[in-house]
């Protein structure tokens, strides 16, 4: 993000929306720094998603969890998470000084959900220290209400594949929630993005071995189809509430605009499944 309505968003973003025929939306919610609202909601969360960028230029999303506190903003730019990534979390590579990270805040209890993207300052024993670049927040359309709390415990085995077996195909096809990762390097606010995806189990659908999302109406910013504009790189996480399982998926990423009818697709290259990552009660 850039200061000023008409420099907000960045090339790709400005792209998406003229492709799909909206009027540009206005920027005075997209901020360089966190209001006092958001501050608090995130400090008062039990997890958030994250989205940050492999050394080999792949976009992750993995989610991190804790008690109430663990996410923290001394100030208004700045979030630090108290939380590392176990072995086999696919970010655990990923995050370093300098590198793009972003968070997403949401608590699927309320619907409510609140964006920061922007670089990582600090990796050491307390933690993660970020940068804010860029805070918005986002309507609680198309969120699954789910009561409960997602914690993270000591996971089971990590398997590695590069296609979909049916387990996985399965987890996908009954999903009402998902989050994607995407970023590009002329991103003003560091170029990473995380965001919610959801809709009626099964929203996400497959024609043969590529995963097909359709977009909903939004907020009409168009974050991850502007940055799959620039960059045609997806990271994916799908969570499995009732086995506590987390499947980070990475693929290339194509859009359809078809008027209203808009979609993207994902041909997956690459497939991590962390058995028992999570709890949720």
């Amino acid at each position: 993000m850039m200061d000023g309505a008409t420099t907000a968003f960045h090339e790709g973003e400005r792209r998406a929306q003229a492709l799909a025929g909206v009027a540009a939306p206005s920027s005075a919610f997209i901020r360089p720094y966190m209001t006092e609202q958001h501050r608090t909601f995130f400090a008062s969360l039990h997890y958030v998603v994250l989205g940050a960028l492999s050394p080999d230029g792949w976009p992750a999303a993995t989610i991190a969890t804790g008690v109430p506190g663990f996410l923290s903003s001394p100030d208004e730019t700045t979030l630090q998470l108290a939380w590392h990534p176990m072995p086999g979390d696919p970010v655990a590579e990923a995050i370093a000084q300098g590198r793009p990270m972003a968070m997403l805040g949401i608590e699927l209890a309320t619907r409510r959900r609140n964006r920061a993207n922007g670089v990582i300052l600090l990796d050491d024993a307390d933690g993660i220290r970020m940068r804010v670049r860029q805070s918005f927040g986002n309507c609680p359309q198309y969120i699954c209400t789910r009561e409960g709390r997602l914690m993270c415990r000591s996971p089971g085995p990590v398997e590695r594949s590069p296609t979909l077996d049916a387990e996985a195909r399965s987890l996908i096809t009954k999903a009402a929630t998902f989050f994607v990762a995407s970023y590009t390097p002329s991103g003003g606010h560091g170029g990473m993005d995380v965001s919610h995806r959801g809709g009626p189990a099964g929203f996400a659908r497959f024609n043969d071995d590529i995963l097909t999302v359709p977009d909903y109406p939004g907020n009409r910013y168009f974050n991850t189809f502007g940055n799959f504009l620039e960059n045609p790189r997806a990271g994916l996480l799908f969570i499995d509430f009732a086995t506590g399982d987390l499947l980070h998926v990475t693929g290339e990423a194509t859009i359809s605009w078809c008027g209203t009818e808009r979609s993207f697709d994902v041909r997956v290259r690459d497939v991590i499944r962390r058995r028992s990552a999570l709890t949720f009660d």
